[in-house]
């Protein structure tokens, strides 16, 4: 698989981790920013994992960032394309490429809370409960089917920081198990709904208690 950050690249280092228990199925062949100051380049790099930059500050059009990524991404010849805090919005060309082979990890529990800065407008609206959320890549923004969420709760005195730092925990260890059915070939895309054993997950995915069985 390839993955696609923008930041720090804490779960592309989760996943990596994850990549090296036995019987995992998968393997990260690259690391890929559209930020070339990514701090999770250097960290792949330490790791022996290949990185590559396609800067999108360097191109006039988003269809022409969007044509250079996607043969960069070509060139590894992945199974499966996973977004990790990759901080752009994709065009239809490029998802329609990908289709049923790329996920992403947001942080709410979709469909609230779209977009970004999901923690403090979790805080302000409120809630008791917020997480992360797995989901298949489609043209709608963060609105593909739902694979799987984790939650946490959410606490009287907490900041954004602190929220933040508490889903960040339970994504890393969500998104290497959704990764791990897509490489036993448990978990696939079909009829815009997600697949997992033969069987059609509900609207917000597979809840919590089976995730943590699975």
């Amino acid at each position: 698989m390839v993955v696609l950050i923008s930041g720090t690249g804490s779960n592309l280092l989760a996943l990596i981790r994850a990549s090296n228990q036995p019987g995992c199925g998968f393997s990260v062949k690259a690391a890929i920013s559209n930020n070339p100051q990514a701090p999770g380049l250097d960290r792949a790099n330490q790791v022996g994992i290949a990185t590559a930059v396609v800067n999108h500050r360097g191109f006039e059009t988003r269809q022409d960032f969007e044509r250079v990524l996607q043969s960069t991404v070509d060139a590894y010849e992945p199974d499966l394309v996973l977004l990790a805090g990759f901080m752009r919005i994709l065009g239809a060309d490029f998802v329609s490429h990908y289709l049923g082979h790329m996920l992403n990890i947001h942080p709410s529990l979709l469909p609230k809370f779209t977009g970004l800065n999901t923690h403090q407008r979790v805080l302000e609206a409120g809630e008791r409960e917020h997480g992360a959320s797995v989901h298949f890549v489609t043209r709608e923004l963060d609105g593909g089917p739902i694979i799987a969420q984790d939650t946490v709760p959410v606490f009287e005195n907490d900041t954004a920081a602190v929220l933040a730092a508490r889903v960040l925990e339970r994504e890393h260890r969500l998104y290497p198990m959704v990764v791990t059915w897509f490489a036993a070939g448990r978990l696939q895309l079909r009829d815009n709904r997600a697949v997992l054993d033969n069987q059609v997950l509900p609207p917000g995915g597979m809840p919590v208690e089976s995730v943590l069985e699975l």
